[in-house]
């Protein structure tokens, strides 16, 4: 078990010795302006997830008043 720990730690600072860390020759290149955000139509998706609520939620309840007039059919 020892010799384990032995190997590890022989190992672990050989390893060590290498990475040695190297500055950057030219210092990286320029920063630049950023871009311009894009364009996110928010709105579009919301305005047809409403209609389409609204839409759905008019079926059922036209549904609810036709098996409320006839109990024998279920409601769907």
């Amino acid at each position: 078990m020892a010799s384990r720990w032995v190997l590890l730690a022989t190992l672990a600072l050989a390893g060590a010795g290498r990475a040695v860390a190297q500055a950057p020759g030219t210092g990286g290149p320029t920063p630049q302006a950023p871009d311009a955000p894009t364009a996110v139509p928010l709105d579009g998706g919301t305005s047809l997830l409403l209609a389409g609520g609204l839409a759905y939620g008019l079926r059922r309840l036209r549904r609810r008043a036709a098996a409320s007039e006839r109990p024998s059919q279920p409601l769907r």
